[in-house]
């Protein structure tokens, strides 16, 4: 008992620790995401790299709870949703920044699929652009609303129930990134006047991330359901038992 103690302790990661590591996993995964497209131009290989980055550590937190669920760990794997998602967060908003800067030159119609034309009237010229980004607009207002209340005080400020049921907005952010990632690695280069680029190597990755938290939440939520149902039996069997054995007035 006491070795399992000490080895809890021994494992177990206060927060600053867990924000360093994350914060050198995401170094040294951007660095890496960068090498994989050495050969694309500097804006759309820092653009996707970090955009990338922030979704595998988006992923990886909204694995986190069911997998804590199913499997049982020696440390408490649920405090590290809370960093992940935070530095996921940081690395969107750079992503963000870099698209404005450096893909729609600060021009907020042309984020949203406008382009100038020569009379001087912005026309539509890309639907999918701008549906795609106005999600990621929603979704990285709904990241940094979550990121900001990630903390013991906001916790204690909202009480414990407001605060359960924000975060668990964190689904609804999540598929709003599936969407958003989706649309941008399978659709947008797909343009029929232009030469039908190669396939991304991101796809499969892409599918099978999100096909595993996925796979994790349905199983999650199937032991959940599960041991409700034998819980309410149990204590049904033990109304009728003790039912049976009261004595008749």
């Amino acid at each position: 008992m006491e070795k399992t103690i000490k080895a809890k302790k021994k494992f177990n990661f206060g927060w600053k620790s867990r924000h360093l590591l994350v914060l050198i996993i995401s170094v040294v995964g951007t660095y890496l995401l960068l090498e994989s497209r050495a050969q694309w131009s500097e804006m759309h290989r820092w653009n996707r790299a970090i955009g990338d980055m922030s979704f595998i550590l988006i992923a990886i937190s909204m694995a986190v709870g069911p997998l804590s669920r199913l499997v049982k760990f020696p440390i408490n794997i649920t405090g590290w949703r809370r960093e992940l998602g935070i530095y996921g967060v940081i690395l969107a908003i750079i992503h963000t920044a870099i698209i404005l800067v450096g893909w729609v030159n600060w021009d907020f119609m042309r984020l949203f699929g406008f382009e100038l034309h020569p009379e001087g009237m912005y026309v539509m010229l890309q639907h999918g652009f701008g549906l795609a980004n106005a999600i990621g607009i929603i979704a990285l207002f709904y990241g940094i609303v979550l990121a900001i209340s990630s903390n013991n005080v906001s916790q204690r400020f909202l009480s414990g129930t407001v605060w359960k049921f924000l975060q668990q907005s964190s689904y609804v952010l999540w598929m709003l990134i599936v969407v958003h990632t989706a649309y941008f690695l399978f659709m947008h280069f797909l343009d029929f006047h232009k030469a039908t680029p190669e396939p991304n190597w991101a796809q499969v990755p892409f599918l099978v991330l999100v096909s595993i938290v996925l796979l994790l939440q349905f199983l999650a939520f199937l032991k959940t359901w599960r041991v409700k149902r034998a819980s309410q039996k149990n204590s049904a069997a033990k109304k009728n038992k003790s039912a049976a054995v009261q004595p008749s007035t």
